[in-house]
């Protein structure tokens, strides 16, 4: 059986769907990914398809969705991963009684950062820049204890 990944964030317009690009990119033949949103915004946010098509990996159908979208599509998860506090703090339980294993990724929401277009789309970088890190490490640390 395969493995099954959720990310789940606050509107599943940027962190959230990074994280889903990234892990189909570095394992996606052993990983059935997703990514869902406990308030989803119904879109992408534009800098988050801006950064990951900069970086070779142009979120091809990938869309905005919500939690009631994929309890249609899994009744379990493997991995359950919430990459903000928000989401966290509000993922519901059954979310969390689907899963084998949760973690919990804090990083800060892109969409939310004020300032220049330019200062915007540095930070975007920035943030797709930790995740992919923080996808790299998790891989590593699930292969070291298997």
């Amino acid at each position: 059986m395969t493995e099954c990944v959720l990310f789940l964030c606050t509107g599943n317009a940027a962190r959230s769907q990074m994280a889903e690009a990234f892990l189909r990119e570095y394992a996606g033949d052993h990983f059935e990914v997703y990514s869902a949103g406990v308030r989803p915004t119904g879109e992408i946010h534009p800098l988050t398809r801006t950064v990951m098509k900069e970086v070779g990996n142009p979120l091809h159908r990938q869309y905005s969705k919500s939690l009631r979208e994929l309890y249609m599509l899994h009744d379990h998860f493997t991995y359950v991963i919430t990459v903000c506090d928000d989401a966290a703090e509000h993922c519901p339980s059954d979310v969390l009684n689907r899963a084998e294993a949760y973690f919990h990724w804090d990083f800060p929401d892109p969409a939310a950062f004020e300032g220049t277009h330019t200062e915007q789309h540095h930070f975007f970088r920035v943030i797709r820049d930790e995740i992919a890190e923080q996808v790299q490490i998790w891989l590593e640390e699930l292969e070291a204890v298997r």
